[in-house]
């Protein structure tokens, strides 16, 4: 998962939405490839915890939906991987 605090090129959003994450709820947006449509993580428009608004605005791409330069997909050694998304699968 990446985490950025600029704005994302190359991808499209789509409709807000409230979402229970595993740190409360958010307001989020998908963020989509312009190339294949592919959903490849979300924007945090909004947190209702005081704790959680420096997410406000900021972009999560999850790494293992991107494909590399090469075209292979973007694999991490396991001491470099720091979790999962933040959002509570059930």
């Amino acid at each position: 998962m990446i985490f950025l605090n600029f704005d994302s090129v190359n991808v499209n959003v789509g409709e807000k939405e409230e979402r229970m994450m595993m740190t409360g709820m958010h307001t989020v947006v998908d963020i989509f490839c312009v190339g294949c449509g592919s959903i490849v993580g979300w924007k945090y428009e909004a947190a209702y915890e005081k704790s959680q608004k420096y997410k406000e605005g900021k972009f999560i791409i999850e790494r293992f939906k991107v494909l590399g330069p090469d075209g292979s997909l973007y694999i991490l050694s396991p001491e470099a991987q720091a979790g999962g998304s933040d959002v509570d699968d059930p």
